[in-house]
């Protein structure tokens, strides 16, 4: 009896141990919370998420034989309106000349207005990942194959040219005075580009912290601090000085990031991951960083738009029936899935 007492002391001790640390290390429960979950369904694949905030109407594009741009009120997260037949991974839209863009291929320009195709514009590459520059209005249409950067003139919807980034891109931010970052999706670095001569002028190494697997990218713009996110070997954001290169330090996330954005009114790097979770970490200086909250959304829901209006989060995702026996993983290390649940897509609303 008094053997089996002290080992039934010894496994509690453990016990009690093994719970303060894994106290220690997760995130403390934040303000974040999912508000909304509107369950709008209709048929197709997804990718990225776009919200317009001045208009106030948010982006879902959908890809497949039954995809289409669904278009909703950002606020209520009502229909609005769709294109149809553009089946495209994302979108964006140049708030000045109310000319939106799809990442069809040939890329599809349309009136942000009406929601009425004005042209198509011819690509090369596979287009992916889209962005606005506000610097000189013109849309960057980034490829997993050369041409790696496709860049159009917002305005007249005509190529301006094309630029090889060193390897395939996955998000880039811009700081709106001149200069682009691009996150290298299959190298170890960030492009830095000259958006006026369309340019590459530098690539910050961020090898020598062991990270593969490039996907996020968000931009303290006022401080000069960018946040790289890369999945591999384990998920982690690597934090930069965007002057010069020079890693800050690292931090973990949530598994599958891959679109994120800063939040400069709460100071906060926001990542969307496909595990079901969004992570929250917060700068308290240049030189102090803390994963603040790691919330669970739903499983996909792998990309986000960041109403800097409300200060909300949207992120977007469907439920999915089981995957068949011995089905491969998705790309990029996803996890197997069945086909999606009949009307089961559904938009989130995160915010405090």
């Amino acid at each position: 009896m008094r053997r089996f007492s002290r080992i039934s002391i010894f496994a509690v001790t453990i016990g009690l141990l093994a719970c303060i640390a894994s106290a220690q290390h997760a995130p403390a429960a934040g303000p974040y919370k999912v508000l909304k979950t509107a369950k709008v369904g209709g048929e197709g694949g997804f990718d990225y998420i776009f919200a317009d905030v001045g208009a106030r109407r948010l982006y879902t594009p959908r890809n497949g034989p039954m995809g289409h741009l669904a278009v909703f009120n950002l606020d209520t997260l009502e229909p609005v309106g769709e294109i149809a037949d553009v089946r495209s991974g994302g979108a964006t839209v140049d708030p000045k000349s109310h000319h939106g863009f799809s990442t069809t291929k040939p890329i599809t320009m349309w009136d942000s207005n009406t929601l009425k195709v004005i042209k198509t514009i011819d690509v090369d590459g596979r287009p992916d990942g889209i962005m606005l520059d506000p610097y000189n209005e013109r849309v960057w249409i980034l490829s997993h194959m050369p041409p790696y950067a496709t860049v159009i003139d917002a305005k007249e919807g005509t190529v301006v040219g094309t630029l090889d980034l060193g390897g395939g891109p996955e998000q880039a931010v811009s700081d709106g005075k001149g200069t682009i970052y691009v996150n290298i999706s299959d190298k170890a670095n960030i492009a830095v580009v000259d958006a006026k001569n369309m340019t590459v002028t530098a690539h910050y190494d961020v090898s020598s912290k062991g990270v593969t697997g490039g996907s996020g990218l968000a931009f303290d713009a006022r401080n000069h601090v960018l946040f790289a996110y890369y999945r591999m070997p384990s998920p982690t954001v690597v934090i930069v000085n965007a002057e010069n290169g020079n890693i800050i330090t690292t931090l973990p996330t949530g598994v599958g990031v891959d679109t994120v954005a800063f939040n400069p009114a709460t100071m906060e790097a926001i990542s969307a991951e496909n595990g079901g979770s969004m992570t929250f970490i917060k700068e308290n200086s240049l030189t102090s960083f803390a994963v603040e909250q790691t919330l669970e959304t739903m499983p996909y829901a792998k990309t986000l738009a960041l109403d800097t209006k409300t200060n909300h989060l949207l992120t977007m995702t469907a439920e999915f029936e089981p995957a068949a026996a011995g089905a491969p993983p998705g790309p990029a290390g996803r996890p197997a899935r069945g086909p999606m649940v009949a009307g089961s897509f559904s938009i989130l609303m995160v915010g405090k």
